[in-house]
This record gives C-alpha cells, structure tokens and sequence, in this order.
C-alpha cells in the first residue's frame, strides 16, 4: 500500500479529490482527531504505508473561497478522510513555515494529488519535492491547457495570460521549468490526469473520467424550481471580457429565459455583483459550495445558462436523469478586451464547442450583443 498526499487551494479542487478517491473504490482514511494532529503519512521509518488518503489545504486569502473550503474540509471530514488546514498565506513567514511542515509529509508520499498545475505554491512544493506518482484533478478548465502544454513541450502558462515574461515571470522561471518536469511523466515517475474535461492524454500520461459519482451519490435529485438560472463568471476579473459588454448580456439572457437567480462565481467583486443585481434584477447568490453540489441539492431552475466554463461540463454529469437543461452561452470575439491574452478566443471556443450534453447560444449578428441565437 502507499501514501496518498492531496494539495488543494479551491473548493473544486477539494470536491474532484474526493470524486478520485470515490472512483478508486477506496476506503477513507480514519477520522481525524479533535485536536490538532500533524499531516497523516505513511510510516517513513518502516517503509509500510497506510491506504489513507491525507488532504492538505493550502488556504486562499479570499472571503469566499476560504469559507467553500471550510465547509467541503467538513464534508471531507464526515467521509473520514483527515484534512489538514494550512495557512499558506498568512502573511510574512508563512511560506518558510508551510514547507518546513510540509516537507516531510511531501517526502514521504508516494503519490501526490494537486489541482491546479499551474500554482507558484504547488510548483515550489513539486521542485523540492518530486514524487513518484502525480494525479491532476480539475480546478477548471485549465486542466485542458495544461494537457495541451504538456503534450506539445510548452512552459506552464495560464491560458488568459499574455505570453511575455514579466519581472516576477522571470525570476520563477527556474521553478516553473523545473515544476513542468515533475508533472510530467518520466523515468520513474507516472502522471494520471483525472478529469470530466475532453483533454487527449498526452505521452506517457494517464487520462481518467470523472462522472461525478460521488456527487450523485451523495446528494439530490433536486427539486427544479422550472424557471432559469444564470451561472456567473469571473472572465471580467481575470481581464478577457469587457465589463460593459458582459453586464449587457446578462441582462438580455436573464430576459430571454426568465431568469431570477445569478449564481456568482467566487472570484467576482462586490462592485460588478451590486451591478448585475441593480442593472437586471437577479437575486445573487454567493454558493456556500460548489456550483456542482449546490445544484444537485437543489432546488435548481430547469434551465441552467452559463458562459464558457468548467460548469458546462460538469453539470450535465452531476445532474445527469434530473432533466436539468444546460445552456451554454459562446463569447463574441466583440466581448474581449484589447488587453486579454491572443489565445483567450479559441480557448473560450473550445471550451464551449466540446461540451456534451448541452444546448448552445452563439452571437450572431453585428452588435453580437442583442442579439443570441441557438446553434
């Protein structure tokens, strides 16, 4: 038997952990204790290891993202697994802190589980660090360029930033490269990425489904409210779509399906939600847990709208037999901002494009904002 070591810093990253250790059929670890405990791991000192499966959360700064982790840690919890709350960011020192407790922890672990490949801290983690087995889960749909730079040989960047090194890209370089070779597969090292994303496996790698039975499992079917509800996004924050254009199709989207709820993704400011709740009327609600588990529980409306994202994917698992509808709305080359990075466009498309399961509104038209058509 070996170490299982899971890093996560997002709810989903969390929820797609326990989907991978539900899809292995194997049993949780033992219930952590009441008291603080240090980080479970296999026995370095024998060379036996438990099948325990140890989950570490590296914990974001912000408000929302902190408090959906609090409460899938606790439903991590309630399936037996120990979960271990690292403050990762908690101001000066906090680094040197988390890896002199993490290390060896990270030593002795025969596998590693990471959500998002393209975090500084997985990275720093995975450069002084290698384990023998690597699994990816989902955070997003960053695990879809994150199997594409991997098959083609590429540096890991993240698809909506622009492709020239600043200051601060320069100085990690040396981590980053060295972190793109320990997650991908090598002499004496597997790679296995676990997904519900299309990703083609690249070379030597090891590509998993994740239907979500976990989920399915656990909660719902939920009762459908039989209106329609808007799934938000944080394409606006990171820069890609213009906040005008954006405000202005939410509103003609709630209109034309008659929709009374926007689901706010965790990243969203305060400013743009005050925004869409004054400017179309939604009620916003800021889940308390991930958009995939909060639907299932219900209620949910009958017709979920969102725009190109993790969710288009996900849901129709999730919900699969509920009769749910997903609506994915494509973004308009129009919508972008000058500054958003030059594969912004034909990712978003692809993310769109590949979703099964699914109902599509393509922009059509010159303004490509009155006007939203089925495809």
């Amino acid at each position: 038997m070996t170490g299982r070591l899971a890093f996560v810093e997002s709810p989903v990253q969390l929820l797609n952990v326990l989907e991978w250790a539900h899809a292995r059929g194997r049993g949780p670890a033992p219930a952590a204790p009441a008291a603080p405990a240090p980080v479970p791991v296999p026995d370095p000192g024998t060379g036996a290891a438990t099948d325990d499966l140890g989950i570490v959360v590296l914990s974001p700064t912000d408000p929302m993202s902190r408090g959906q982790l609090r409460r899938m840690a606790q439903l991590a919890r309630d399936e037996g697994f120990a979960v271990h709350w690292q403050e990762a960011r908690a101001g000066r020192g906090a680094l040197v802190r988390t890896l002199r407790e993490l290390g060896g922890p990270l030593r002795a672990a025969d596998r590693v589980i990471v959500g998002d490949p393209f975090s500084r801290y997985v990275q720093l983690l995975l450069t002084l660090f290698g384990p023998r087995h690597v699994t990816v889960v989902d955070d997003g749909t960053a695990t879809m360029e994150y199997a594409a730079q991997l098959a083609g040989g590429e540096r890991l960047v993240r698809w909506h930033r622009k492709g020239d090194l600043g200051p601060r890209e320069l100085a990690l370089a040396p981590v980053t490269s060295l972190a793109r070779r320990r997650l991908a597969p090598g002499p004496g090292r597997t790679v296995e990425i676990f997904t519900s994303l299309p990703v083609q496996a690249p070379p030597g790698t090891e590509v998993t489904e994740n239907a979500y039975a976990w989920t399915r499992e656990r909660f719902g079917p939920p009762p459908l409210t039989g209106g329609a509800d808007l799934v938000g996004t944080s394409l606006v924050e990171t820069g890609v779509v213009d906040a005008e254009h954006y405000l202005r199709v939410v509103g003609q989207l709630a209109r034309t399906h008659g929709a009374t709820r926007y689901f706010a993704h965790r990243r969203e400011t305060p400013e743009k939600l005050h925004r869409v709740a004054v400017e179309t009327g939604l009620q916003v609600v800021r889940p308390d847990l991930p958009l995939e588990l909060i639907a299932r529980r219900g209620p949910i409306g009958a017709t979920i709208v969102s725009f190109p994202s993790t969710v288009v994917h996900t849901l129709p698992l999730a919900l699969a037999g509920t009769g749910v509808k997903v609506v994915v709305c494509e973004i308009a080359p129009e919508w972008l901002k000058a500054t958003a990075s030059p594969r912004a466009q034909g990712f978003l498309a692809g993310v769109a494009g590949t979703a099964s399961g699914v109902d599509r509104l393509t922009p059509r038209g010159a303004s490509a904002v009155d006007r939203l058509e089925f495809g």
